[in-house]
């Protein structure tokens, strides 16, 4: 072996992701609404995530939650993909930008569970477990 070489790590499994900013978080937290922000900015995780929230909170049809927490899911795996991400490993919650993709997937179990998918809240929860503990903990801990 090559004491020059740096050694790597084989057990260490993959890096943690950690996606850039999104410019949808800054519109939706200077109080754009949802459908405004997605509309500037539609391939956001945390506008997708936002209108999957709002639509909760008023009392929204599950199908309707479920249907956009589905796109935030979606559009989050392709940012995912595009910053590394390999399938698997660690998206921490304490990296702000990573909480669209963790919000949306955290919404899409608990509708998945509402509308009776019980093999996608079992995936979703445990996706969101094996991606980011905190956010588990953050955001299914009481509905886990």
């Amino acid at each position: 072996m090559n004491a020059d070489l740096p050694r790597q790590d084989l057990m260490a499994g993959p890096p943690a992701t950690r996606l850039p900013e999104d410019p949808a978080a800054a519109e939706l937290a200077a109080g754009e609404s949802p459908a405004t922000a997605v509309r500037h900015h539609p391939a956001s995780p945390f506008a997708w995530a936002a209108m999957a929230e709002q639509a909760r909170d008023a009392g929204a049809d599950d199908v309707t939650v479920y249907a956009y927490s589905r796109v935030g899911y979606h559009r989050s795996l392709d940012m995912l993909r595009r910053n590394g991400w390999k399938g698997h490993g660690p998206v921490p919650w304490e990296h702000e930008p990573n909480r669209g993709f963790l919000r949306s997937l955290a919404l899409l179990a608990l509708s998945a569970r509402a509308i009776g998918e019980t093999e996608e809240w079992e995936r979703c929860s445990e996706f969101l477990r094996d991606s980011s503990p905190a956010a588990y903990d953050a955001l299914l801990g009481q509905a886990g």
